[in-house]
């Protein structure tokens, strides 16, 4: 079974590198250290290891409070609730030419609506009889 990528969050004490790019809970780096050191400063600090980018030499964790991580959790399912799902992002609707006022201002909501989403709108315009 392959591996599944984890959500954003504590990585404990199972650290697979010997040698780690450390950053504070402010932001500063503290520069490279062997991971003793690192889990060392954790539990000095009362803090979490995090996993930012492990694809560099040598992988980047960060000190976290536990706040701090649930923040970015919220953060991270924002962006994913705000990107258009795939398939649903084409909207269709059909005007015809004697369209009352209320019913042209409804759809024009809807329309804006649909293009805050970053759906893609396509408006198609009936001739009446």
């Amino acid at each position: 079974q392959p591996k599944r990528k984890a959500a954003f969050g504590s990585v404990g004490r199972r650290i697979p590198y010997r040698i780690l790019h450390v950053i504070n809970e402010h932001g500063e780096s503290l520069g490279n250290m062997h991971r003793a050191e690192a889990l060392r400063l954790m539990d000095e600090h009362g803090l979490k290891l995090v996993l930012l980018r492990e694809n560099v030499e040598p992988p980047v964790y960060r000190l976290m409070t536990g706040q701090q991580i649930h923040e970015e959790q919220l953060k991270l399912a924002e962006k994913k609730k705000a990107s258009p799902k795939p398939g649903t992002c084409a909207k269709e609707l059909t005007f015809s030419s004697a369209i009352a006022k209320n019913d042209l201002e409804t759809k024009t909501k809807q329309i804006a609506l649909w293009i805050e989403k970053k759906h893609h709108v396509k408006v198609t315009i009936r001739q009446a009889k």
